[in-house]
């Protein structure tokens, strides 16, 4: 709220101000305080006018003092008072024009106040803030001239701010010295940025006083922002800045300009224009942050500009935009800049006129969408393609188009690429299609879905997701209802979505579910019950972005829930409505329903996936339904009349959601083994739960006390959260503060009895959670006396422990990882009599190493944090807590962890605290204070250039990262003098010659200074500051490659490596795999890195003609080490751009030559930098002059020149392709040399790699290569593939892979290829092999598949008795590959065996081998899906049961995912025999066989890999649509959680078997012996540092008794179906009576103590599902009920879920359904 005074209280304070205080004691908070006032009131800004000259005076004195005092001229104090200068400047303008301009009135003071503004810019103050907006308030006083020629003088003269030499400023009547302090181009900005903010046009345009024909606005300023444009600085995006604000200015002085010149502004080709598009066309990629968005608002406004000239003169645009169009067609189409551009480009000139002359603009569009960073800069692009589309035919001749109509239009250019990026197979592409193309697509053109859906079939793979998407982005735009009765076929489609197997289907029909534009529109009656069977289904999702989505979804819903039912509940209190409406609908029982859910999966018996999503769920439940307010958040607080509906709900006794029972259930998640299910559940407790109950704090606090002291730091961690959520009264922190001494006292008798007992962390830990809850008022806990003993503790602690890491060592220098483990061997010895040496850490070992290294890093952690509050919340007050001396030990101790430990979990986690501290300190207005940072950088540095001596693999230690932290803490805005000065220190170090003894095994400062130079490189904080200094460190780096020492030549490469990824940003293709180049192209890195050019150039000059020359200089050319990566690097810019300035056309002849480099990497390479800095305009002449250097007959000649000759042919066609499709036609000339050299693919090339490349050549041109030769080349192919004898030769297998590729694309020769199969070389049938397993893409002809696959089936059982098990593997996952395609599961193919007799050796061979396990995982798995396909064809009964028992045996955890995923795809392909297909051929105990496999189904289904799982449910999909008739080529993959009840009733349904179906159910319910874990848990057991997580973690045996116990249910009331059923029932009560008596009646208050156990809550699901199919087998069947008392066990039973319910164990619903069921009479 804005505060108001009065006039008297305003004067007074003012009074106060001036006349009170000396210029030296002066506040901030007061200078702030009157800025804020004379803004705010006009009563203010007339107390201000009449104490002008008092306050002038003041602030004139006070400047000397701000600029003599560092603190106080860098800090927050300087800046104030320069605005306090811009408002008495702004706001009494007339009174201080008397003051500047009549030299009768100077006034001394206004004067000196100008010398200290013109000081600040010029560079006395580091504040780039301040100087900036002193150059506003200078040009402020400089606006309030009296006339156009005063105010254009002082303007002209504020203008020799660009003189390096001293100047005199002349304003008005005052006189000032400027001496510029630092060129750092600030200064300029400054001056040009407050011209352009203040000044009026008339001195804008204003002439220079001895040139008429100068205009202040272009002469004056324009030059001077070009050169700063120009200019790589760190003030390069504010120079941007200043440009388009200098464009906008013109834009409004455009009418003033014409009656001045009468001629327009923009002339075509006229000097303005050319150079504004000079800084526009080289500046669109900058990799500054922020440029490329001032880029495009200066080209838009230079557009404008233009535009309005040729409006005024009557010129036409035409040209000029045409020009600039095909400008923009040549930029490649993974340039940002290119749609930026085109985005304001569009509306000029025309959207229909540009997509017919950039005819690419939907296909870059679409690959865009395939990157993220292109993604929103192309959907920008494509909503101003359809918004100016439908205002062109709006607006145009023919109006009369109806909505249709203009759907058509739309649909001919953008239907087909909608379509395409919805049902990729790119996930990537098809998120950012649906997120950014839908949308905009229907707000523009509502009626489009309408076409887009007619072209999806959701039978085909990807259109499903299409379809959801289609609809749900509709209804979030539209509103409309999906649940219309004339839609049955959307909801036929909409199940089948929700019940998919594609997380993402599953999403998009989620959002289809629950958006709506209106949040109070309530959902139906249907779209909760969908709802209600949908959640459950997703509760144990393992992929993290569903989750997170899934609570966005659920929670739209909760809030259309909770604003219907608020609405609803104000209308039956306005009209006095029944409240029947709320009751029908189900929505205040759908909330409490859903909490439910949430706390009943909130056990730890289930697995993490299901517990983060029930406490995400929750998390929506507690933020939507209660009336909790969040202070922290803007957004998403209650409605104020949420109290209604919660007294609603409650009338009918629901939404209790903050019972103790609930609140129990948090509290044990706070115990879960991972951080994330603690933190959330802490994070809701403190939210929702304020209150503790008070015998619940206290066994809280007794637990946390324990845990403390745990070894183990995953407990230690469950202590210190528990502390904090208990934390409630000051006493705490001194508390834990007296704690934490007795770990240090115990640690200093006995290292080894605290590591065991009292390990320090935990505490630690603690300490740094408390402390947050906690403020830094006069009522702290913290108090000075406090503080100081705790950083003394700290202090004590830290040395103890690295004294443990060190032993006795005398030297300094950190200890290597040998000398830690001896030094904490030595201490167990010392205090152990055991003297025996293990080779395997010891336990005790563990401890003590764990101890050290995690109480380290809490220290860091806890000390950086320490500090930060502390010093932020002293800013607040007059006393700060902490001293210069308290700080001074705090950087003591970062600097000894970093500097004396070596351990990077240690050394990472105390950067977190420094980079906190360093920040914290920088910031403080002490200067001392403010020095500490620069002092341990400089110690760093002189560390560096002396390090001692010590082995080289400690790599620095944490040295580098302490300087990181020391620069990254610096302030961004301001000019970052550690920074600078760390990287010239480092360069110089890095640059310093190697002694003449150096030795290689100890320590450099060269190398120690590159490694840190690699650090800052790739350090996130820096990433643009870094790029300054991008060209000197890659000279270095490139430079130091050549090192005789490796260590250095090795940190060189990793420097050079770091710095590419820094400089040239982000790859232009996201897919996996994809492009290899980066976003910037040749141009751009050179406009930026100007000063690589000349190096880079002269080094690949050097290394071309070392080839040029003799046999000797050509070795040498070996010895440049550098050439490579410079390759690399001219490689990976983006091709496809024409150079402008013709720079770099001086690399294409050294490029060129280097395609004879006796080395292949760089004859590689050299190839594709020849592509990426090659202009597209010399494709055709460069292809020219490398062909006619083809040898055309036989002839002598290198071999590396002619493979590099062909490799660069090769890139260059291959770019010249794929950039103009039309460009096959134009190389008739290329394709004659190419077709004249067909020697070089026979024998009498005698080199394989030639012959490979040539061929790769060939298959460039092949479609234009004439009948003739293309025959004549594939007989000479045939004929040498086919030879007996084939000599080893190198490159003689990529020869054999290109030549087979290469006739395979011919059916003809691929027919004659593989029918000669069995008589080629062992060697060269390899080759065919592997060519099928990279050649998919041909296989997808049909006839040439069943060719192969006949090759492959009559050679399997030679393949079978080949040696290598590699070549084995191939062999058969090539015979997969033709047989079953990329899914097996759609396989049609039959297996064709020569004879009976063949087909049982060769499943006796695979069985033999899979039954012994011999040939290794991956050879197994193949072996086990061949026998699958093979027994699919033809059933045998003896074969089948081996299967199966093979299966049983591979499905277990313990087995490698590979053979588990290989048991899934078995039973795929035996789908058909699972619900006997072909029953006639199976064997009598078919229905055995049925059961076994669905059980293997069963047991897949809950595999730890989600493919295993996903494979699995194909199988169930798979049986469930043969069941129902339908066709397998329309199966629909369901998800797996539907899979599990879906195979378990068809086990129950088709394959009956009593006791089989029986056992296999209830093999899946988890042991019920309570009294027995009872027993094992009483049991004392040695605890562990580490425990061994079980084989599955995924598996939920709790939630699977859940699943099971309606299917048991089924079977009882089958039991008079038949006899072995009533037995096998029977049977099994009669065993399992007792045993379930007895765990009822074991619910004491001695299991309370296994809440947190895992298995507990596993036993007491299986116990509650037994017993109540005990119950419900007892009341059905009138035999049974001998067997106890059902009234009083059913009793019994409800009391145990009641209870369960009150210690916070909350039973799923279905169980409680189960148990709460009244027994029939």
């Amino acid at each position: 709220m804005t505060l108001r005074l009065r006039t008297p209280a305003l004067q007074h304070y003012l009074v106060h101000l001036t006349l009170s205080y000396t210029p030296l004691i002066i506040k901030l908070t007061d200078y702030t305080y009157f800025s804020g006032r004379i803004h705010d009131s006009a009563a203010g800004r007339e107390v201000l006018r009449e104490s002008l000259a008092s306050l002038l005076n003041k602030v004139s004195e006070m400047f000397p003092v701000l600029l003599q005092q560092e603190s106080l001229r860098d800090g927050p104090m300087c800046y104030i008072a320069v605005k306090v200068c811009l408002q008495m400047f702004q706001l009494l303008s007339s009174r201080v024009a008397l003051l500047v301009w009549d030299p009768d009135h100077r006034d001394p003071a206004v004067q000196s106040i100008l010398q200290a503004l013109m000081d600040i810019i010029l560079g006395q103050c580091c504040s780039r803030d301040a100087r900036l907006l002193a150059g506003t308030a200078v040009s402020m006083l400089v606006s309030t001239a009296p006339d156009t020629g005063a105010g254009g003088a002082a303007a002209w003269s504020l203008l020799q701010v660009s003189h390096a030499e001293p100047w005199l400023l002349s304003v008005g009547a005052l006189r000032v010295q400027c001496d510029p302090t630092e060129k750092d181009g600030v200064e300029q900005l400054a001056v040009s940025r407050g011209l352009l903010t203040c000044c009026p046009p008339h001195i804008l345009l204003s002439s220079q006083q001895h040139n008429n024909q100068a205009c202040l606005l272009l002469t004056g300023l324009f030059p001077l922002l070009c050169a700063l444009c120009e200019k790589k600085q760190n003030v390069h995006c504010l120079a941007f800045e200043v440009l388009t604000l200098w464009m906008k200015k013109v834009k409004e002085c455009l009418p003033d300009f014409w009656r001045m010149k009468s001629v327009g502004l923009m002339a075509d080709n006229g000097s303005l224009q050319q150079q504004l598009l000079h800084i526009i066309w080289t500046n669109a990629e900058s990799p500054v942050e922020g440029v490329s968005e001032h880029v495009r608002s200066a080209f838009l406004l230079l557009l404008d500009v233009h535009e309005m000239d040729c409006n005024q003169f009557g010129d036409t645009q035409d040209g000029f935009h045409e020009n600039l169009l095909q400008r923009i067609m040549m930029l490649s189409w993974e340039s940002k800049a290119k749609y930026r551009l085109l985005f304001v480009l569009v509306p000029h000139l025309g959207a229909h006129r540009v997509l017919d002359q950039y005819t690419e603009t939907p296909t870059h569009l679409l690959h865009c969408f395939s990157t993220n960073h292109l993604s929103p800069c192309a959907a920008e692009l494509y909503k101003c393609f359809i918004q100016q589309q439908r205002r062109e035919l709006c607006e145009g001749p023919h109006t009369s188009y109806s909505e249709l109509d203009l759907t058509n239009e739309w649909a001919r250019y953008w239907k087909s690429v909608l379509h395409k990026a919805l049902t990729s197979n790119v996930a990537l592409l098809q998120n950012n299609s649906s997120t950014y193309l839908l949308p905009i697509t229907f707000q523009v053109f509502p009626t489009a879905m309408d076409l887009l859906l007619t072209s999806l079939d959701p039978c085909v793979p990807g259109s499903l997701h299409a379809w959801a998407c289609i609809l749900s982005s509709y209804r979030a735009v539209t509103g409309c209802s999906l649940f219309a009765p004339q839609v049955d076929t959307i909801r036929r489609t909409f199940q089948l979505a929700l019940m998919s197997a594609d997380d993402k289907v599953r999403l998009a029909a989620l959002n289809l579910l629950c958006c709506s534009p209106k949040t109070k529109e309530p959902p139906t009656t249907e779209e909760i019950e969908t709802m209600r069977s949908f959640i459950p289904q997703n509760m144990n999702c393992e992929s993290s972005p569903f989750r997170q989505h899934f609570q966005a979804g659920v929670k739209k819903f909760l809030v259309r829930i909770r604003d219907g039912c608020l609405t609803h509940i104000r209308e039956w209190k306005t009209k006095r409505r029944e409240d029947e409406v709320l009751s029908e609908k189900g929505q205040e029982t759908f909330v409490e329903w859903l909490s439910q859910l949430s706390f009943s999966s909130l056990t730890p018996g289930h697995n993490y996936q299901r517990k983060k999503t029930a406490l995400l769920l929750l998390s929506a439940v507690l933020e939507t339904c209660t009336d909790t307010w969040s202070p922290d958040r803007k957004k998403g607080q209650p409605p104020a009349n949420i109290s209604s509906l919660i007294n609603f709900a409650k009338q009918r006794g629901q939404w209790d959601f903050f019972c103790r029972g609930k609140q129990l259930v948090l509290i044990t998640m706070l115990e879960d083994s991972t951080n994330e299910i603690r933190d959330l559940s802490a994070g809701l407790l403190v939210r929702f739960f304020p209150t503790i109950p008070e015998d619940v704090s206290n066994v809280l606090h007794a637990r946390s006390k324990k845990l403390l002291c745990s070894p183990r730091v995953q407990d230690a961690q469950m202590g210190a959260i528990m502390t904090k959520d208990k934390t409630k009264a000051f006493g705490v922190i001194g508390a834990l503060v007296k704690e934490l001494e007795e770990h240090y006292l115990m640690a200093k008798a006995d290292m080894m009895l605290a590591a065991r007992t009292k390990p320090i962390h935990g505490v630690l830990s603690a300490l740094q959670r408390c402390l947050p809850v906690t403020s830094y008022s006069a009522h702290s806990p913290l108090d000075q006396s406090l503080l100081s003993e705790m950083l003394l503790l700290l202090e004590n602690i830290s040395q103890l422990l690295l004294g443990v890491l060190y032993g006795d060592r005398d030297t300094s220098a950190p200890p290597s990882f040998c000398e830690m483990g001896n030094a904490i061997s030595s201490l167990i010895n010392e205090e152990s009599a055991d003297g025996d040496e293990c080779v395997l850490l010891s336990e005790e070992h563990s401890l003590v190493l764990t101890c050290c290294w995690v109480s380290l890093k809490e220290i860091g952690i806890f000390l950086g944090f320490v500090v930060e509050k502390i010093l932020i919340g002293s800013k607040q007050s007059t006393k700060c807590l902490l001293t210069k001396e308290d700080l001074l030990r705090a950087s003591e101790v970062f600097k000894n962890i970093l500097l004396r430990c070596r351990h990077w979990g240690s050394i990472e986690g105390c950067c977190i605290g420094f980079t906190k501290f360093c920040a914290s300190l920088l910031s403080c207005s002490d200067p001392e204070i403010r020095n500490i940072p620069a002092q341990m950088l400089k110690q760093g540095l002189q560390v560096i250039q002396c390090p001692p001596s010590t082995s080289v693999t400690r790599r620095a230690a944490g040295l580098p990262m302490l300087i990181l932290c020391v620069v990254s803490a610096e302030e961004a805005s301001k000019a970052r003098p550690l920074f600078a000065h760390s990287i010239q220190t480092l360069l110089k170090t890095a640059r310093m010659p190697l002694n003449e003894n150096w030795d290689q095994t100890l320590d450099l400062p060269q190398v120690c200074a590159v490694h840190t130079l690699q650090t800052l490189v790739r350090g996130s904080a820096l990433g643009v500051a870094i790029l300054q200094f991008a060209p000197d460190v890659s000279v270095l780096s490139l430079t130091l490659l050549s090192s005789p020492c490796w260590a250095m030549r090795n940190a060189a490469l990793q420097l050079y490596s770091s710095l590419c990824s820094r400089m040239l940003g982000q790859r232009s293709s996201g897919e996996e795999g994809g492009s290899a180049q980066h976003a910037m192209s040749p141009a751009a890195f050179f406009f930026h890195y100007a000063a690589l050019h000349s190096f880079l150039l002269a080094e690949l000059r050097e290394a071309a003609e070392d080839l040029g020359g003799s046999s000797t200089e050509a070795m040498s050319h070996l010895g440049r080490p550098s050439l490579y990566p410079i390759l690399t690097l001219l490689a990976q810019l983006q091709p496809g751009v024409e150079d402008s300035t013709g720079t770099l056309s001086d690399f294409l002849p050294s490029l060129l030559q280097l395609a004879a480099s006796p080395v292949f990497s760089v004859r590689v390479m050299a190839s594709k930098a020849l592509v990426a800095i090659a202009p597209p305009s010399q494709y055709m002449s460069i292809l020219l002059q490398l062909c006619a250097q083809l040898p055309v007959q036989e002839e002598r000649c290198f071999h590396n020149r002619l493979h590099g000759l062909l490799l660069q042919i090769r890139a260059v066609l291959e770019r010249a392709v794929s950039s103009n499709r039309s460009a096959v036609e134009d190389l008739s000339e290329v394709l004659s040399r190419v077709q004249a050299s067909l020697w070089l693919a026979s024998e009498a090339q005698r080199c394989p790699l030639v012959r490979a490349a040539y061929l790769q050549v060939v298959v460039c041109l092949r479609s234009v290569c004439c009948q003739t030769f293309l025959l004549k080349l594939s007989e000479t192919l045939m004929l040498d593939l086919l030879k007996p004898n084939i000599s080893f030769q190198i490159g003689l297998s990529s020869f054999h892979q290109q030549a087979i590729g290469f006739l395979c694309a011919d059916s003809q020769w691929a027919y004659k290829m593989w029918n000669s199969f069995s008589a080629a070389h062992p060697d060269l049938r390899l080759s065919m092999v592997s060519w099928v397993l990279d050649g998919k893409s041909e296989l997808k002809k049909n006839d040439l598949r069943e060719v192969i696959q006949r090759a492959l089936e009559s050679n399997l059982r030679e393949a079978l008795l080949c040696y290598s098990v590699a070549d084995r593997t191939t062999y058969l996952s090539a015979l997969i590959e033709v047989m079953t395609g990329a899914d097996s599961a759609s396989s049609h193919c039959l297996f064709r065996v020569s004879s009976l007799d063949e087909a049982d050796l060769v499943l006796d061979m695979l069985f033999q081998d899979l039954e012994v396990q011999r040939g290794g995982p991956e050879f197994l798995s193949q072996s086990l899906i061949v026998a699958s396909l093979l027994l699919s064809q033809r059933p045998d009964s003896r074969y089948y049961q081996r299967l199966c028992s093979v299966m049983e045996q591979q499905r277990v955890s313990d087995s490698p995912e590979v053979l588990r995923m290989a048991c899934a795809e078995a039973l795929c392909l035996l789908s058909k025999v699972t619900l006997g297909v072909t029953s006639s051929a199976l064997p009598p105990d078919g229905d055995s066989l049925c059961f076994r496999m669905i059980d293997t189904g069963l047991f897949l289904l809950q595999d730890q890999s989600q493919e295993v799982r996903t494979k699995a449910a194909c199988f169930t999909s798979l049986i469930h649509h043969r069941r129902r008739g339908e066709s397998q080529d329309r199966v629909y993959l369901m998800h797996v959680n539907q899979a599990l009840p879906t195979l378990m009733g068809l086990l129950l349904e088709e394959c009956w078997d009593p006791k089989g179906s029986l056992e296999v159910l209830l093999r899946y319910l988890p042991p019920s012996d309570l009294r027995a874990l009872l027993k094992e848990a009483s049991a004392v057991r040695c605890s562990s540092l580490y425990e061994q997580d079980e084989a599955n973690v995924f598996a939920e045996p709790s939630a699977m008794a859940t699943l099971v116990l309606p299917h048991l249910l089924q079977m009882v009331e089958k039991y008079s179906q038949s006899s072995d059923l009533t037995q096998s029932l029977n049977t099994w009560a009669e065993l399992s009576v007792s045993g379930l008596m007895d765990g009822i009646s074991t619910f004491t208050p001695t299991w309370l103590t296994l809440l947190t156990d895992p298995r507990f809550h596993s036993t007491v699901c299986s116990l509650i599902t037994k017993t109540a199919f005990l119950l419900r087998l007892m009341s059905t069947w009138d035999e049974s009920k001998h067997l106890c008392d059902r009234v009083s066990t059913h009793t019994a039973l409800q009391e145990v879920c009641v209870l369960l319910s009150e210690r916070g164990v909350h039973c799923p619903s279905a169980l409680t359904a189960a148990v709460s069921a009244e027994l029939p009479q």
